[in-house]
């Protein structure tokens, strides 16, 4: 019988349900058991592929094309369970597949209500995740309990041990145990209010794991649990961490959580491998190099809109024995600033994908100062269009060479919409989307990174690069080193006769893992490395 964990929180937004429940999963994989991660947002939108990254951080892309929320990245990063559609719900996707049915006849003419269609319509979703070759599924609920949105997803959630069984059915509620630097003490009663909360809609949480900055002492943990009728040892410490987040699947089992949830459900398991994990802590801990790499985009103060870029390039040093420091800089400053008091002395530069004129003009200085000064540079979807259009302008001399998405009345549009694109006028979910085949050029450093003569990438954009202008681009020394198979699709751009320059059309940060660094950013990363070395005085004999 599958066993379902269900993850809540409480007190405050974004407490770090998704990095507690990835861990969750990380360890439960650990112990050899076969896990699947959910998320269930409570947000209208369909997915969160019309929203800024401003209001809900990085759309993340799965292989078969599914738009989902940023959490789904750390779910993959942690555990090996495949990730698909059924991964991602919302409040707009469960009331669409319910009104389409009621339109179609299906509900017989009965009134169609929350309690029990729209409710009966979640515990589908959550079903349909533990069908096949599956021992856990954890499905974090999104939001906050006490918000009205999330009543539908907790009101499922209570109800789904009634079909299931309570004897497989685990909740677990993520909490905020604030210190009070005036009081100089920890205080719990935020927490008791939201399990209070939460035992009014009808769930009793199992698991207490309490997000602190200081340590909670026994005698709180004991308050805690007589409040929120729990045994003491129920009540889990999770305090923040400083270093890396890397460090919380290890903070949990020394918290003896994965031990309680196995003990709980019945799950008779092997002790965790958590070898992997030490190792990574290990590397970080004992760097052999330090670099720095710029990060231009239009979103750079907003630290979500670009999460798995930055967790790719942790990753990469993770690989490479060494720390980066990551100077966010908004590509809209480099317009007003010049490139060059804000791009000097740093080892490399990274220009990541997004949508908007806004700030491209700042995107395309940062590519011409790497490519001229001899930067490694590594550009990841509009970073690739971007490197294009540079290209075009001041190598080829094509005068205002730029993308029909942002200058229609371009006269060289060396990027332009897919024919199929140009009758689309729906936004959501009408891109070039999900997993795509390229056939890697040899010799080539893209062929050198991945030892692979074809590889399959995540895409996420509308635009491509306008193969009029290609044979112009060859003759002037840019390679096109990855295609489509068909040939027709431009997917990787390079420059031979520079330390590293390298753009790509597709995603490669969704497919990064601290055990296993992408290979691309592991080799930008590297070459960032030697680079740094190059420059650095040696010793006197």
């Amino acid at each position: 019988m599958t066993k379902h964990i269900f993850v809540t929180g409480g007190v405050v937004s974004s407490i770090g349900k998704g990095l507690t429940s990835a861990s969750i999963g990380m360890l439960l994989e650990a112990r050899g058991l076969r896990v699947r991660m959910q998320k269930l947002d409570p947000y209208i939108n369909v997915d969160p592929g019309t929203m800024s990254p401003y209001q809900h951080g990085e759309v993340y892309v799965l292989d078969d094309g599914s738009e989902t929320d940023l959490d789904l990245g750390h779910y993959e990063r942690f555990t090996e369970g495949p990730l698909t559609r059924d991964s991602n719900y919302t409040t707009g996707q469960i009331y669409l597949s319910v009104i389409e049915k009621e339109r179609k006849g299906q509900f017989l003419g009965k009134t169609v209500q929350v309690i029990p269609h729209i409710t009966d319509e979640i515990k589908s979703v959550i079903r349909k995740v533990g069908e096949k070759d599956v021992d856990v599924v954890i499905t974090e609920i999104g939001g906050t309990v006490g918000d009205i949105e999330s009543l539908p997803f907790l009101e499922a959630i209570r109800q789904y041990p009634l079909i299931a069984g309570k004897e497989n059915c685990l909740f677990i509620h993520l909490t905020l145990v604030p210190y009070l630097k005036a009081a100089g003490e920890l205080k719990t009663k935020p927490t008791q209010h939201s399990v209070g909360q939460l035992r009014q809609i009808g769930i009793q949480p199992d698991i207490l794991i309490c997000r602190c900055e200081q340590s909670i002492s026994r005698d709180e943990r004991e308050k805690i649990a007589l409040f929120c009728n729990l045994p003491t040892q129920a009540v889990i410490e999770e305090r923040d961490k400083d270093f890396s987040i890397y460090e919380v699947p290890l903070s949990l089992v020394s918290n003896g959580l994965d031990e309680q949830i196995c003990q709980r459900l019945g799950l008779s398991t092997q002790a965790p491998n958590l070898d992997p994990y030490n190792d990574i802590l290990h590397r970080l801990r004992n760097p052999k190099h330090e670099i720095s790499i710029a990060v231009v985009g239009k979103y750079a103060e907003h630290k979500d809109a670009y999460k798995s870029i930055y967790e790719s390039l942790d990753h990469a040093g993770i690989h490479h024995h060494a720390q980066i420091r990551v100077g966010r800089i908004q590509s809209a400053d480099i317009e007003d600033e010049g490139p060059e008091s804000l791009l000097a002395g740093y080892d490399g530069i990274l220009v990541p994908g997004g949508f908007g004129e806004r700030g491209i003009e700042g995107k395309v200085q940062a590519v011409r100062y790497a490519r001229e000064k001899g930067i490694p540079f590594f550009g990841i979807c509009l970073g690739m269009q971007c490197a294009v259009i540079e290209y075009g302008r001041n190598v080829l001399g094509l005068d205002r060479a730029h993308s029909t998405e942002f200058d229609k009345d371009t006269p060289h549009p060396v990027i332009c919409l897919l024919n199929e694109q140009r009758e689309i006028t729906h936004k959501g979910g009408t891109m070039r989307l999900g997993s795509q085949p390229a056939v890697l050029a040899k010799p080539s450093r893209s062929h050198t990174s991945y030892g692979s003569d074809t590889v399959a990438e995540r895409h996420r954009h509308r635009y491509e690069f306008n193969n009029v202008y290609r044979q112009q681009f060859i003759d002037h020394g840019l390679q096109f080193t990855g295609t489509s198979p068909d040939g027709e699709l431009v997917e990787i751009v390079e420059l031979v006769d520079h330390p590293w320059f390298l753009a790509v059309q597709f995603h490669p940060e969704f497919k990064s893992k601290p055990t296993k660094a992408h290979p691309l950013f592991a080799g930008f990363v590297e070459a960032t490395t030697q680079r740094r070395a190059s420059r650095q005085p040696k010793p006197n004999p």
